[in-house]
């Protein structure tokens, strides 16, 4: 069907081009985000203005409020669509682990394998390439601002890593998941991971990013470390330290 002028002048005033070479609405969208994502990692919520948001993003400034009616509107949608792609990256790993969760006849062996595959996952996206560094810092400035988005940012990490790792560790030790030390066994096994979200964690291997080499090294050792953890902390040789 053809466009009527009134939205064609409406598709100019949104995405600054003419009409026949107009962006489709949702890859303007995707771009706006994918730019707002590095200017509110950058510049933090505050620090970040609207016209060079829509500077970054190629777009005429009355575009971030026809799609996300503010700049607050838009950090939200730039959250939301972190947690996207959160939730994308761990999908394929956390059906099966619920799966194995779900089974009262899995074995040690796996309830410990996907535990590591969780914990491998998690060094992927965490040491991931130079595409996942603005969200790495987005996270960081989320949680220096204190801003609204950050609730949502930890409601992911708790749902998509956090319970499903609490929930095998409580079945590798043989321990109640509402238990503190199981909860401390597992905030130390994420914590070996999060550790290289530290820019000091580059700094003392003298790099800038993680090559790929670098993060099978990781997930190597990651895994290693777990098994170590597991052969010595089994159900039947669990000795509780914590009342």
């Amino acid at each position: 069907m053809r466009r009527s002028k009134k939205a064609e002048q409406l598709s100019q005033i949104v995405t600054g081009q003419r009409p026949g070479i107009y962006t489709r609405g949702e890859d303007t969208r995707r771009r706006i985000l994918e730019a707002a994502i590095e200017v509110f990692a950058a510049e933090g919520y505050e620090g970040a203005s609207t016209r060079h948001l829509a500077e970054r993003a190629g777009i005429n400034l009355p575009a971030i409020q026809y799609y996300f009616g503010s700049k607050d509107g838009l950090y939200r949608a730039a959250i939301d669509y972190v947690v996207q792609e959160i939730e994308a990256h761990f999908a394929p790993i956390v059906a099966p682990v619920r799966a194995a969760l779900a089974r009262d006849d899995a074995t040690h062996a796996e309830l410990l394998e996907a535990l590591c595959r969780m914990l491998e996952a998690f060094v992927a996206l965490i040491a991931g390439g130079p595409s996942l560094e603005s969200r790495r810092l987005l996270f960081a400035r989320a949680e220096i601002e204190q801003t609204a988005g950050l609730d949502a940012l930890h409601e992911c990490g708790m749902r998509q890593m956090h319970e499903p790792c609490l929930s095998l560790v409580s079945r590798l030790v043989g321990q109640s998941a509402e238990a503190e030390e199981t909860a401390l066994r597992t905030l130390l096994l994420i914590g070996q991971v999060t550790v290289f979200c530290n820019k000091g964690a580059r700094r003392a291997l003298s790099t800038t990013e993680f090559s790929e080499a670098q993060v099978r090294a990781i997930q190597r050792l990651v895994r290693t470390h777990a098994e170590a953890i597991f052969a010595v902390a089994t159900p039947a040789q669990h000795n509780p330290v914590m009342s």
